[in-house]
Parts: structure tokens; C-alpha cells; sequence
């Protein structure tokens, strides 16, 4: 898939069939679309365009209310969209700026005169331009005098409920990891880099990866308490449960996500970890003592052994 970051860099293809939008966490709404857009571009012989937006453009106009949480960073977004199959990307960095554009100003110049659009997908409630005030019936007024078609994907239902980013995060922030992954089709997962830390589980007999997510993206993070993980490596996968929380048995002062690695030993730090979640062992708990501790670590680790070989690790 080829990648563009601006529209300055952008060069037209030939019978280019687009679509608008954020795709934070690609789920099956989105794929719906993607898998619309990849097929009408195939129908026409042509490239398949997904345009979207860096930074999320509720993290630029409403940075200070209940500050929002990515389900997945751009680099994941773009790794789930060429699976998808899509051609191209065009990320358009929004600024304040650029969030005054005018809806029409953006069918005109951008999707027409920039990009050529011969086709548009577009999801049944997307909105854009100054406002949101753009959206399916201005696209379809404005089509016929600038030569491009469009079709509207209805919303997808699982369980008789819409499917959104703003579901799952509920979910997660919640700790239903197993509805997260039902949600989105595919286990929620974080990328992070192991760090060294007071080397406390080691002496548990528990050894840990502490994990340092990245700071400039504000990856979402399930609720506190362990889980039941996958974890992978560059070459090769374990199975992991893994602690997120202040440790209110060890000192209850510091938060720190942390993944205990089953049937593993081997130096991790520097190593970038793949952590995909599974399913919420227990909620985060302050025991009497560290021997009470220790007990309940293994048996979460029991219960994780059994569960991820029941899920098929």
C-alpha cells in the first residue's frame, strides 16, 4: 500500500474510487467500507484511496474534554488498511487550520481538482469539512458537476447493536477485553517497548516485562487488573498474563503495565512486544501479604495456561 502524508505529496492515479475517514480501530463497519471500496475499484479497473486524518481531530478540537484514547495508533491503522487491501493511504495532517475547511471546499479542491475521484464510499453517518457540515447528500449534489458517483454503506449490526470505535472503547475501559475482540473481530492489542524496572517479580518468582508505551500517540489502555494475553515477539509467540495497575500489594505508588511471560526466560529489554488481549483473569487486588500474592499469581497463571490453551494460543 502506498503511503502519502500530505496532500502536497500526493500524485493521482487513474479512476480513483475513495472513501473519508478516521478508522480508529478497524472494525467490521469499517471493514464493510474498505471491502466495498477495494471491489469498485477492482470493477473499474482502478485504485482504491483511503483518505484519514493525523491526529485524530477530536484530540485538536476538544483537547480538554474527557480526553480521548486511540484504539489504535497510525502505524497500526495503516498496517490494518493494507490488509484490507487498499491501495493507497493519504493521511491530511489536521491542524486548527485545516479544520476550518468548508465541506464544499474540500469536495472541490481536495477530493476533485487534487485527487480525481471517480468514485466515493462513504459510511451511512460520515461527516466532514468546517462544522461536519458535509456528508452523503452534498456529495451527491455536488457529483454530478464534478463528474464522480456515491454509494452509502448502511451501518452494520452485531447482536442487533451498531458497531462503533466509541462501543469498544467502552468495553475496554471497562476490562470486557473477550467484547472488545468479539467487536472488532480480532483481539485488541498494544505495541510497547520492555524498560527495566525494580526487578520485583523477578524476586517473586514471576519475572516481568515493564512496558513503555509510546507518548506522542494516547493509546487506549483496558481497565486495571490482569489478563490473559498473547504476546509476540519478532519471531515467535507465549502466552502472558499481564498486570495493569499501581501493585497496591508491592507499593501501590507508581502505574506500570507489566506482561509475565509463560515458559519463557531470556533478556527482553529494548525488544519492541506485541501484546493482544484475550480475556480479564481478575480485577486488580491489595493482598495481606506477598506469600498471598505469590499464591494468586500462580493461580491466575494456572487459569491463564488454561483459558489461552482453550482459545487455541
Amino acid at each position: 500500500m502506498d503511503v502519502f502524508r500530505s496532500l502536497e505529496s500526493y500524485t493521482p492515479s487513474p479512476r480513483t474510487v475513495a472513501t473519508i475517514g478516521t478508522f480508529d480501530g478497524v472494525h467490521p463497519g469499517h471493514r464493510a467500507i474498505l471491502q466495498r471500496l477495494v471491489a469498485a475499484a477492482h470493477k473499474q479497473q482502478g485504485t482504491s484511496l483511503v483518505i484519514t486524518f493525523h491526529p485524530h481531530p477530536r484530540l485538536v478540537l476538544h483537547p480538554q474534554d474527557n480526553p480521548l484514547r486511540l484504539l489504535h495508533t497510525l502505524e497500526e491503522k495503516i498496517s490494518h488498511l493494507a490488509a484490507a487491501g487498499v491501495d493507497r493511504l493519504l493521511v491530511l495532517p489536521f491542524t486548527p487550520a485545516f479544520a476550518q475547511t468548508d465541506s464544499q471546499v474540500f469536495i472541490t479542491e481536495v477530493l476533485h481538482r487534487v485527487i480525481g475521484a471517480q468514485h466515493i464510499v462513504i459510511g451511512y453517518d460520515h461527516r466532514f469539512g468546517k462544522g461536519r457540515g458535509g456528508g452523503l447528500a452534498e456529495l451527491r449534489q455536488l457529483g454530478p458537476q464534478l463528474g464522480f458517483t456515491v454509494e452509502e454503506i448502511p451501518a452494520q449490526e452485531i447482536d442487533a447493536a451498531k458497531v462503533s470505535s466509541t462501543r469498544i472503547r467502552e468495553a475496554l475501559l471497562a476490562g470486557h477485553v473477550a467484547e472488545a475482540h468479539r467487536l472488532l473481530g480480532y483481539p485488541y492489542s498494544l505495541e510497547a517497548t520492555v524498560v527495566h524496572g525494580d526487578k520485583r517479580g523477578r524476586q517473586l518468582g514471576f519475572p516481568t516485562a515493564n512496558l513503555e508505551l509510546r507518548q506522542e500517540e494516547p493509546k487506549l489502555l483496558p481497565a486495571n487488573g490482569v489478563y490473559a494475553v498473547e504476546v509476540l515477539l519478532p519471531a515467535e509467540k507465549h502466552m502472558g498474563m499481564m498486570n495493569i495497575g499501581n501493585r497496591p500489594t508491592v507499593d501501590g505508588l507508581r502505574f506500570v503495565p507489566e506482561v509475565h511471560l509463560l515458559d519463557f526466560s531470556g533478556d527482553l529489554y529494548g525488544q519492541s512486544l506485541r501484546v493482544g488481549f484475550r480475556e480479564r483473569i481478575r480485577d486488580e487486588q491489595r493482598f495481606g501479604s506477598l506469600d498471598e500474592l505469590v499464591a494468586q499469581l500462580s493461580r491466575d497463571r494456572d487459569s491463564t495456561r488454561a483459558l489461552l490453551s482453550t482459545l487455541g494460543n
